[in-house]
């Protein structure tokens, strides 16, 4: 994808998209929620704490919380120690909150969850939209996640987006041209770095 001659990442197309919805639902009886999967963090990103996640914001934009929610947190915290939802209890609130009115769920980057916590994810997405039709789900990732994807969520649409040679070498120019302290590194450093970032991204 191409905008004003620099290259959009997987992160940046997430950004305009949530950006816009949180734009649109404004007024709207109609919620947004958005998670952003990290490969740094991917052993701590579990099916439980993203979709926990996804839950407290879509909670959060609701004018009172539902009695449904409010009734599994007063059981959990009345076991033995107390303890935390499970993802089926999670699923059952985001059914809940999500069957109520218009709701956005992105997922940035969804190929840099942990390949065993992607089924249980994109299962559990899947038992939301059963229960609520008026839910729309936005995933980014890499190509080699799209079977995966539509095993669990059929009857979306793919949409392949990559940048030219020619809009990275532009967004790197554009990027050096902002660095506070252009005499931190010479003219064949400079050629270096836009002789190899493009040609490494163009290989991924």
């Amino acid at each position: 994808m191409e905008g004003q001659g620099q290259a959009l990442t997987s992160y940046d197309v997430s950004s305009l998209v949530i950006d816009r919805l949180c734009d649109w639902v404004r007024g709207q009886n109609a919620t947004v929620g958005c998670f952003y999967f990290d490969f740094a963090a991917r052993g701590e990103q579990s099916p439980t704490s993203m979709l926990g996640a996804l839950l407290k914001q879509l909670v959060g934009g609701l004018g009172e919380t539902p009695e449904e929610i409010s009734r599994v947190y007063r059981r959990q915290r009345s076991a033995i120690g107390g303890r935390g939802p499970q993802l089926a209890d999670i699923v059952r609130m985001l059914q809940a909150t999500t069957s109520n009115k218009p709701t956005f769920i992105c997922i940035d980057a969804l190929d840099e969850c942990a390949a065993r916590y992607r089924f249980e994810i994109l299962d559990s997405l899947h038992r939301i939209l059963q229960k609520s039709p008026g839910t729309r789900i936005f995933i980014t990732g890499r190509p080699h996640i799209r079977a995966e994807v539509g095993r669990c969520l059929s009857g979306g649409v793919a949409i392949h987006v990559t940048s030219r040679r020619a809009d990275i070498i532009s967004y790197l120019h554009s990027r050096l041209n902002e660095d506070t302290r252009p005499d931190a590194m010479d003219s064949s450093l400079q050629a270096e770095i836009l002789k190899k970032i493009p040609q490494d991204i163009s290989e991924m």
